[in-house]
């Protein structure tokens, strides 16, 4: 009798496990970020066969590309037809969408037979798909996935909050050639991140190549930090980061920083000097000398010579040139000189005669410049005389060359003391109502390899890319924090040295071998 009660209590207890375990299951949702704008899970899965058909409408190819490249890494036989409504993956793009979920947003429809998605373009469909992938298992994004796959049936409607939602990378101070710029527009992809800004120049180092100013790589390229690599884009490698990062529905957004920061190209070219260097004050270097350390707002072109237009106009013409995307940004901040508003408005005209539209550091609105340029807010403390759009970089909350935690080693720390922390980065709270996004820069004064340039964007870009899609009503710091403890083992697998933020419980693989966390039985 005994024994029959046992066996009856096992069974109970093993279906009641059974029972935890199916409801745990259907309750564990995926972990995506950015927040989408509305969603909705209901009970079952989409299962992944092991034959699948990707069918697009006439637009999707690009799409259907991408998708089937996602699939490779899984055990399934994929294979791509034009068409509606298959079973398996359906992609359909649609133009009337726009007027519901805008150029960027898109609609996924998972049920037991199909993953529908829709989108207005095809940077909809794209951000779709990243939504999909990151529903995926982790190990699809290095190696094939042999187990079944199963993907919640639910509905999300999703379009992101501002149209600007950038990275910066200075390649200037020390220098980040193709191969890193390529890996970062992979994992900004990841979270449909849209905007590269590249800080070309500075005075430790001039990084693009222009033609007709050949000395500016001759000699310009040559400088770095110390302990900081020097270098220089050529205009085919240039050329073909903008074709990589448009693939990947970003743009790149060039800057050539003026009137200050120039040291590099004043020493290529010293007759944009004044005489006797009066416009290099304090004079940390002069040419032929190339310059090594950190300190910046002390050089700047000699405002008093009309001539220094012409090489302004043949810079910038030759940069409008190679560049496909819109913008092109001048830089402009920390210079005091009585010419400066004058060059401002001067240089934006010729960026405008381009067909660009200028971008410049806050600090350029204190002159009377176009309404169309585009304002980059760091500190908030111009009095700005023009009404214009503006991307918010403000440095205590997106300036990641600071610590990430207080006392981090080879961070800077002089906007924010203790660092700027990842709840920093997601608590930002946007107040100007010409806000077009947000963009977080990374300086590399100190930073000299990849691996330190991954620890300063990473994880804090994520937490900028959600604060740039998800509107305020669906974020929340704690939630988003568990979302992200997610992404550690995907963060691993793409080879990402992200910065292991404490608070986060990372889901995580890094530095794990064999005998990892094994500990042998005393006694067998």
């Amino acid at each position: 009798m005994k024994s029959l009660k046992l066996s009856v209590s096992l069974v109970f207890l093993v279906l009641f496990q059974w029972g935890l375990s199916a409801q745990e299951s259907q309750t564990e949702k995926p972990a995506i970020i950015p927040q989408p704008a509305e969603i909705e899970w209901k009970e079952g899965f989409f299962t992944l066969q092991e034959r699948t058909v990707v069918c697009f409408n006439s637009g999707a190819e690009a799409s259907a590309a991408w998708l089937q490249r996602l699939l490779k890494n899984t055990y399934t036989q994929s294979y791509t037809m034009k068409g509606e409504n298959c079973n398996g993956f359906s992609l359909n793009l649609d133009p009337n969408l726009e007027e519901t979920l805008g150029k960027e947003g898109y609609n996924l429809n998972i049920s037991s037979s199909v993953v529908s998605l829709e989108a207005a373009s095809e940077a909809g469909l794209f951000y779709g798909i990243q939504t999909i992938r990151q529903m995926f298992p982790a190990e699809i994004e290095n190696k094939k996935v042999s187990e079944e796959i199963k993907l919640p049936q639910g509905s999300i409607s999703d379009s992101p909050k501002y149209e600007w939602r950038g990275s910066m990378l200075d390649i200037a101070r020390s220098f980040f050639g193709p191969d890193y710029i390529k890996k970062h527009l992979d994992r900004m992809a990841v979270y449909k991140l849209n905007r590269l800004h590249l800080h070309l120049t500075d005075d430790q180092g001039w990084r693009i190549e222009i033609k007709q100013k050949p000395k500016l790589t001759e000699l310009g390229s040559k400088g770095a930090v110390k302990g900081g690599r020097s270098g220089y884009l050529t205009q085919e490698e240039y050329k073909e980061i903008q074709e990589y990062a448009a693939a990947r529905n970003i743009v790149i957004v060039p800057e050539i920083d003026m009137p200050g920061h120039i040291y590099s190209a004043l020493m290529a070219y010293p007759e944009l000097n004044c005489d006797e260097f009066a416009n290099i004050e304090p004079r940390l270097a002069t040419p032929p000398q190339l310059f090594h350390e950190y300190t910046v707002g002390w050089s700047k072109l000699c405002l008093d010579k009309p001539e220094i237009y012409d090489f302004v106009a043949t810079v910038l013409s030759e940069m409008a040139e190679i560049t496909t995307g819109d913008y092109l940004h001048i830089g402009g901040d920390e210079i005091e000189d009585e010419r400066y508003k004058e060059f401002v408005i001067k240089a934006d005209s010729i960026v405008r005669g381009l067909g660009k539209t200028t971008i410049g550091w806050e600090e350029v609105t204190q002159a009377q410049v176009d309404s169309t340029l585009i304002s980059q807010r760091w500190n908030g403390k111009t009095n700005s005389v023009v009404n214009t759009p503006i991307i918010e970089s403000i440095c205590s909350s997106f300036y990641y060359d600071h610590a990430n935690v207080p006392g981090q080693e080879m961070t800077n720390n002089w906007c924010k003391e203790d660092g700027v922390s990842l709840k920093d980065a997601y608590t930002f709270k946007v107040k100007n109502p010409n806000t077009i996004g947000v963009e977080a820069p990374v300086w590399t004064e100190m930073v000299l390899s990849n691996e330190a340039a991954d620890d300063r964007f990473w994880p804090r870009t994520i937490a900028m890319a959600e604060v740039g899609w998800s509107e305020e009503e669906n974020k929340d710091y704690k939630n988003f924090i568990k979302r992200l403890s997610e992404h550690g083992l995907r963060l691993d697998l793409m080879d990402v040295h992200y910065f292991r933020t404490p608070e986060v419980e990372w889901n995580s693989d890094r530095n794990k071998g064999v005998f990892s966390e094994f500990m042998p039985k005393s006694k067998f």
